[in-house]
């Protein structure tokens, strides 16, 4: 790289950027512009597969806009990750003191040792029902991005 040229975004690189996810009516989800930077490594998961591919071949201090349908954000809603679990399941994993709410988000262990969370939408006889869908899966979204740094 020669001493005039701008680092642009790769598949590996760590990146420091703004950024600000809307829904199609405009309704902000998240927006770094006005705080802190986010600072992530490429490719290893830190970040929605669907909007680092719009990041790629980006330059420091380049400005862009996507508006991407739910196929290039956080994919369709999957029916099959609205899923019952047990009671006693829940007890093992929730604090008993306070009772769940419809919207509580709660993280349950995943079999390979990660985690992984779900939104309580009620109760079904003896099982609650999890809705374990990313919140933002089946939504068209509008990403806004400031590249600030590449390394």
């Amino acid at each position: 790289m020669s001493a005039t040229s701008i680092p642009a975004v790769s598949p590996t690189s760590h990146v420091t950027f703004h950024y600000c996810l809307s829904l199609e009516d405009g309704q902000i989800v998240l927006d770094t512009f006005g705080d802190k930077p986010a600072t992530i490594q490429m490719g290893s998961g830190q970040f929605a597969e669907g909007l680092e591919r719009c990041m790629i071949a980006l330059s420091e201090g380049e400005e862009r806009v996507y508006h991407l349908g739910p196929e290039d954000a956080f994919g369709p809603r999957n029916p099959e990750l609205v899923q019952r679990v047990s009671r006693s399941l829940l007890a093992e994993h929730s604090d008993q003191s306070e009772p769940l709410e419809p919207g509580d988000l709660l993280e349950f262990p995943a079999p390979e040792g990660g985690r992984f969370a779900g939104v309580f939408k009620g109760w079904d006889g003896e099982s609650a029902l999890f809705d374990f869908n990313h919140p933002l899966a089946g939504q068209p979204l509008s990403f806004r991005i400031r590249i600030i740094g590449v390394l």
